[in-house]
């Protein structure tokens, strides 16, 4: 008897438990499926991003490493490079900073004929590099059917090739394809509602949107309200080019849809936007890929000074970190490109082509540039500092510390005795001091951090209480993308920091919430 109650015990336990594992898997899909859409709600609220293209085309390209110490200093974390460059795709490693790799001009014929080239330039540029580099897209070419109209025909099977390359190397789902495009592709642009793509491309273009949408890339754009602006012989004021408030005399709204545009930036987004829906297609979004404004140009280019320039980057900074969109298109933020890091003096053209530059190579800036109304920084500061080494030989330090403050013109009077920066009183840290001050103010005109190998460069920033290296932004300034921040910031920056916070805080309530729901079913 008690045998028979002890197996009706156990069955009904076994029957209990079965009917348990049977709706525990129902509700861990339904657990999954909301942290899923809590992540990503959470990508969506970390908000738009300001990157930078790097030109390579100048007489004093700083080495990868010192760039990428540039870009560290900043905090720039996104950047989209002309090339596939072996040098800097390994200088970026283990940076985090996402960056765009691109197919040159030149490439895209053999990759667009034969699929194995296409293959070949994914496993050497691209596949090689992951995931210690954070390769996240590849631009094909720049501005082919403007520039190089014949490869049109060849440009989408490059993609393609690409694509499947990527597909075949397991990394489609993390590195995007698309090809940058000229505003010229839209003859057009004004009024926005009725913008459409010039028709001798439709076919052309009508397979790249295919493509973009089936693989759910973006399209990719180059917007420069500077020439939006010189090519139009004052049809807009100039504050419209430069993000500047409008007087209600002079806003611009399109007649069709009676939409306002505070600026050409929008405009010529919304215009992108139109184009594509013009041929029924959606989803896409669209991301700027260059735009910016030249700080010093000819006689004949008097629209290109360092104030304009300085007010267009400043602003537009502030205009895409609001995280908002176009007026067609409110609720998609507009990534957007910076052009460029350097200015690239090798450049043909005129003068202004050589001078669209935001920092110079010893890492100080232009002109002020800033996020929101808190951070800035300044033409002083600087992302790189040179440093004398920790094993160095002491006769060597004594030497390039000597030749520093003398023949260098190194500016050494804080070590002296007394001085902010002489305690502690040692022949490395005066020497680091010395070839630092040396470095900042020659390095542009070709000086180095060596020192009979006793230097080396570093993004940390060497300061210490009320000893101020030179170039250092807590005298001159912040970098220029701050951290995220917790408490009050700037109402210009102050979305996307503090909403990507409070989503985050909720993501770790709820996963709490969520183990120990599992946890007291598992003990139940």
């Amino acid at each position: 008897m008690i045998q028979a109650v002890l197996l009706k015990e156990r069955r009904q336990i076994c029957s209990e438990s079965k009917l348990y594992f049977m709706v525990e898997p129902r509700m861990l899909k339904l657990w999954l499926g909301i942290i899923i859409l809590f992540i990503t709600c959470l990508s969506i609220a970390a908000g738009a991003f300001v990157g930078f293209n790097i030109g390579t085309d100048l007489s004093n390209l700083p080495s990868a490493t010192d760039v990428v110490a540039i870009l560290k200093a900043h905090q720039i974390t996104h950047v989209r490079l002309f090339d596939a460059d072996a040098h800097m795709l390994t200088a970026l490693a283990d940076t985090g900073i996402e960056v765009m790799v691109s197919v040159t001009n030149e490439e895209i014929l053999g990759i667009g004929q034969t699929p194995s080239v296409a293959a070949a330039w994914v496993n050497k540029n691209v596949a090689a590099f992951v995931p210690s580099t954070n390769i996240t897209a590849i631009a094909v070419g720049s501005e082919v059917l403007t520039t190089i109209p014949n490869a049109a025909r060849i440009l989408v099977p490059a993609m393609n090739y690409l694509q499947k390359a990527l597909v075949a190397s397991n990394l489609n789902d993390q590195i995007k394809v698309s090809t940058p495009q000229s505003m010229d592709v839209i003859p057009r642009p004004f009024p926005p509602s009725t913008a459409a793509f010039n028709s001798t491309w439709n076919s052309t273009i009508f397979q790249m949107l295919q493509f973009l949408k089936n693989t759910n890339s973006y399209y990719m754009l180059n917007a420069y309200p500077y020439y939006g602006y010189v090519n139009t012989n004052g049809i807009f004021p100039i504050d419209y080019a430069l993000f500047r408030p409008l007087s209600s005399v002079k806003e611009i709204v399109d007649p069709n849809t009676l939409l306002h545009y505070d600026s050409m930036f929008d405009a010529m987004v919304d215009a992108t936007y139109n184009s594509i829906a013009a041929f029924n297609i959606s989803g896409i979004p669209v991301v700027v890929t260059e735009t910016g404004w030249p700080w010093l140009g000819g006689a004949n280019e008097q629209d290109a000074t360092v104030e304009n320039a300085e007010t267009f980057n400043n602003n537009l900074i502030r205009r895409v970190s609001n995280d908002s969109g176009p007026p067609s298109q409110p609720d998609i933020p507009i990534n957007t490109y910076i052009y460029e890091l350097f200015n690239e003096d090798k450049r043909p053209g005129p003068i202004s082509e050589r001078n669209w530059g935001i920092f110079f190579p010893n890492g100080s800036t232009v002109y002020p540039i800033s996020l929101g109304s808190s951070v800035n920084v300044s033409t002083n500061s600087s992302g790189v500092f040179c440093i004398a080494k920790q094993d160095a030989d002491s006769k060597k330090l004594q030497n390039g510390l000597n030749y520093a403050c003398g023949q260098g013109q190194a500016n050494c009077s804080a070590i002296q005795t007394g001085q902010p920066c002489y305690f502690p009183d040692t022949l490395q840290n005066h020497a680091s001091y010395a070839y630092n001050d040396y470095y900042q103010k020659m390095h542009t005109f070709g000086g180095t951090c060596d020192f009979d190998g006793t230097a080396t460069t570093t993004s940390q920033d060497p300061s210490y209480g009320s000893c101020k290296f030179t170039g250092s932004s807590s005298t001159s300034g912040r970098g220029l993308f701050p951290p995220p921040a917790l408490g009050p910031v700037g109402p210009s920056s102050q979305g996307s920091s503090v909403r990507a916070f409070s989503f985050g805080f909720l993501l770790v309530v709820f996963l709490s919430v969520v183990m120990a729901d599992v946890s007291i079913s598992m003990s139940l």
